[in-house]
């Protein structure tokens, strides 16, 4: 009995334990907080990524979620900074007034004229933007298509195509093609790029006189109303890979149209999501998860 006794006073000794520590963690004011901001916020997955990166890795955080008022963001996130908070990530519609709040501006960033991320630093605001590559490592690490002398299109002239052309090109890439419903836009951009590497920019209708591309990427906001940008079948017929930047939504017109369409390979923006994270991640507590599982415990079938 008495060592029966002392084996079950063992067993429940690592129980109890953690449970301490993870007692001790929530009551100790040194634990670093962060938090997402954005509005509307519910829906977001960065407390789950982020609390899973930490629990991982034994990091001791806090992660929420802020609402930020549509007519209030400077004072949101200079309230969750004055309040010890360490750092943001910054969604919706807030990216171009976070850059705006920042004394400090990283190249990515200011390449975007926005921020996903911020870091909080004493009196120093510093502002990163983590899309771009977030998409670049998704695309060659996780799905294995090398952007290296590939040609690739990139529908719409917004803040997701503007923040991933830099990374894209960077990647030694033949040419770039951003296509969007006002020409000029997608022009302007890719003028701002065209140091870079080779930008070129068009209307949806111009893609028809296309023969396709390696590689299709859907950066409008489309998708989340499960509707088909203009774009014309042809494009996907070479495609080693067709990608929507929006995530969770199964198969979205776009990427049912690049199946149909003969594209070797269909993805949503879920590992663009967890990479970008990632890298965040790394930026604020200086070590890097391993994003696999939390990709594979978010992925929705493309069905």
């Amino acid at each position: 009995m008495p060592a029966r006794a002392a084996q079950l006073r063992s067993c429940l000794a690592v129980p109890l334990a953690l449970g301490a520590r993870r007692l001790a963690a929530r009551e100790n004011p040194m634990t670093d907080r962060y938090a997402v901001i954005g509005n509307p916020i519910a829906h977001s997955k960065s407390p789950l990524i982020h609390t899973a990166f930490a629990r991982a890795l034994g990091e001791d955080i806090e992660y929420t979620r802020i609402e930020g008022p549509l007519d209030g963001f400077a004072a949101a996130a200079l309230a969750f900074r004055d309040a010890l908070g360490k750092g943001l990530n910054v969604t919706v519609p807030f990216k171009v007034q976070a850059f705006e709040l920042a004394t400090d501006r990283h190249e990515a960033a200011r390449i975007a004229g926005a921020a996903n991320a911020l870091k909080f630093t004493g009196s120093r605001i510093e502002a990163e933007n983590f899309d771009g590559v977030g998409l670049v490592h998704d695309i060659e690490r996780n799905l294995g298509v090398s952007l290296r002398g590939r040609r690739v299109l990139c529908l719409g002239a917004g803040g997701a195509v503007r923040g991933a052309v830099p990374p894209i090109l960077a990647r030694a890439t033949t040419e770039v093609v951003i296509a969007n419903r006002t020409v000029a836009t997608a022009q302007t951009l890719a003028g701002q790029f065209s140091a870079r590497g080779r930008v070129t920019a068009c209307g949806y209708t111009d893609l028809a006189h296309e023969q396709g591309f390696d590689v299709v990427i859907n950066g409008t906001s489309a998708s989340l109303n499960a509707v088909l940008p203009p774009v014309p079948a042809a494009v996907f017929g070479n495609a080693a890979l067709a990608y929507d930047m929006v995530y969770g939504k199964g198969l979205t017109p776009f990427l049912r149209l690049a199946r149909e369409a003969g594209a070797a390979r269909c993805a949503d923006g879920v590992g663009m999501l967890v990479e970008q994270a990632a890298e965040a991640f790394v930026w604020w507590r200086g070590v890097r998860p391993d994003t696999r599982p939390v990709i594979d415990q978010l992925t929705v079938p493309l069905a």
